[in-house]
């Protein structure tokens, strides 16, 4: 599977996953489960977010009072592929980076929590491929296609030593820029073995808190999913702003206080 993309999975971790069903259902179109994955197990609330092509675009991990007691909050973490996940966790933790949450086997891969020398969290995942699917791609990620993560944005707080760090441990690689005056240059990210891009990385605004990655998911009709947002009791923080292609976009935030953003034509 050495040609998977770097983001193969995308999780939604929520305080009250029913209300976050409710939510992006009026605003994507998803399909988030009313109760817990079988296979979830060990008392945790974790949902998959289907699509309207019957996939997957990723799961809803319901956030419970002890982790949230031991710190965990409302957001969007991105999952990276990775062929050893104890080798690349002890790679990233010799390079500045750390664990938050150690290597674990589930039915569907091996996964780990890390943290990159910025302090961005984001999973690393050996997947199990699906029966009879040795070779295949996760389609979570795609630059076109409705109800998909079409973008990956890091809002780094070392533009320079996050490309070396990404590029180093999951092939990213950074062969162009556009330059944004005062806000410094938008790095394009491509994987290493194609020419699209898949998102980009910039120095962090100083009006974000902190350093992370940012998913702006492909809506069909986008004037409809921003009204959406602002019924269903999220904020837009950003936009709507038009960029280069003809999309449009907003950053915002959900009710349970999770920052997303959107991308789509007028």
């Amino acid at each position: 599977m050495s040609t998977i993309a770097p983001f193969i999975w995308y999780e939604l971790m929520t305080t009250d996953p029913d209300a976050a069903a409710a939510f992006y259902g009026d605003v994507v179109g998803w399909k988030i489960a009313g109760h817990s994955a079988p296979a979830a197990g060990g008392g945790v609330d974790y949902r998959m977010i289907g699509r309207d092509d019957g996939g997957n675009a990723g799961g809803v991990l319901g956030l419970s009072p002890e982790m949230t007691e031991g710190g965990a909050r409302p957001c969007w973490l991105g999952y990276l592929y990775t062929s050893d996940v104890d080798a690349t966790a002890a790679a990233i933790e010799a390079d500045g980076g750390r664990t938050i949450m150690p290597a674990s086997d589930l039915p569907v891969g091996r996964i780990a929590m890390m943290a990159d020398p910025g302090g961005v969290p984001f999973y690393i995942m050996k997947p199990v491929p699906p029966d009879g699917q040795f070779n295949g791609r996760s389609d979570v990620y795609d630059r076109f296609a409705p109800q998909r993560v079409a973008w990956n944005e890091l809002y780094a707080a070392d533009v320079e030593a996050a490309k070396a760090f990404y590029g180093k441990h999951f092939g990213m690689a950074f062969n162009e820029k556009m330059p944004m005056g005062p806000m410094g240059d938008y790095w394009f990210i491509t994987e290493d073995t194609a020419e699209q891009a898949i998102g980009a990385m910039m120095t962090k605004p100083p009006q974000v808190p902190m350093p992370g990655w940012l998913f702006y998911i492909r809506v069909a009709d986008f004037d409809l999913a921003v009204e959406r947002v602002k019924a269903g009791g999220g904020q837009v923080l950003n936009g709507p702003m038009e960029v280069p292609g003809g999309d449009w976009i907003i950053n915002g935030i959900d009710p349970q206080g999770a920052m997303f953003s959107l991308v789509g034509a007028k």
